[in-house]
């Protein structure tokens, strides 16, 4: 079973009900279920593999699970909805945890920190951190450096689009004594990713769903999405 694979198992498990919107936006994807309203990174148009998009006009009414089989695709644009898919089910609005911003939580422990994907205000926050980008700035790192870099990491975080893309579970064995943090709002708050070392899940919740749905559909970024739910931070027992 590939790693994808496994991922996939543990995400999808006991998921139920159906997609009642589906949106694939300039900078995210959303899918809303029964539950909670879920999101992803949308990929660039463009991006290799990228064929548009499945079933495009039928994907409403779909049960989340056969959208989250999409995870194993080539097609980037399946996977983005399968994430955001299987975030439908389990960033539910009622959920309960701390409300800390991801970057925070690495900040305070002031240590050899590694972060997988350059975040809106990390320069500030996270000024010694060591960045890894698929397309490096003049400050970034290439992948090729993840292997020396993450060996040494006391502390990494984790971009959530590592999910749609397939590298969440090659990064981590990388760093296998890391305490790691998977962070953004396409993160997704299942406690089944403790299960594979990750420390604490810096996700998002939507609570004003018809305000997503206009800020997405109107190419809305992070910071449009702020005022339309809030962080949830969870941590590993």
């Amino acid at each position: 079973m590939t790693s994808t694979n496994m991922l996939l198992d543990a995400l999808s498990a006991q998921i139920t009900g159906h997609a009642s919107r589906v949106m694939i936006g300039l900078n995210w994807t959303l899918v809303e279920g029964p539950s909670g309203v879920g999101l992803a990174h949308s990929p660039a148009r463009g991006t290799s593999g990228c064929y548009g998009v499945s079933d495009a006009g039928k994907l409403s009414g779909k049960p989340l699970s056969n959208l989250a089989d999409g995870l194993a695709s080539e097609n980037p644009f399946d996977r983005a909805l399968a994430q955001a898919a299987i975030n439908a089910h389990h960033n539910h609005p009622d959920l309960h945890g701390g409300d800390a911003n991801g970057l925070d939580v690495a900040a305070n422990r002031q240590n050899e920190t590694v972060v997988i994907g350059r975040f809106p205000g990390l320069e500030n926050r996270l000024p010694q951190a060591k960045v890894i980008e698929r397309v490096p700035g003049p400050h970034d790192f290439p992948v090729t450096a993840a292997p020396e870099l993450l060996a040494k990491a006391e502390t990494l975080l984790i971009t959530a689009s590592t999910v749609a893309d397939g590298s969440l579970l090659e990064y981590l064995a990388l760093a296998p004594n890391a305490f790691t943090v998977l962070i953004g709002p396409g993160t997704p708050l299942s406690p089944a990713l403790f299960d594979v070392a990750i420390d604490v899940l810096a996700g998002f919740v939507i609570q004003d769903k018809k305000r997503a749905f206009t800020a997405i559909a109107e190419g809305g970024s992070v910071k449009a999405l702020r005022a339309c739910g809030q962080n949830i931070c969870l941590q590993r027992p």
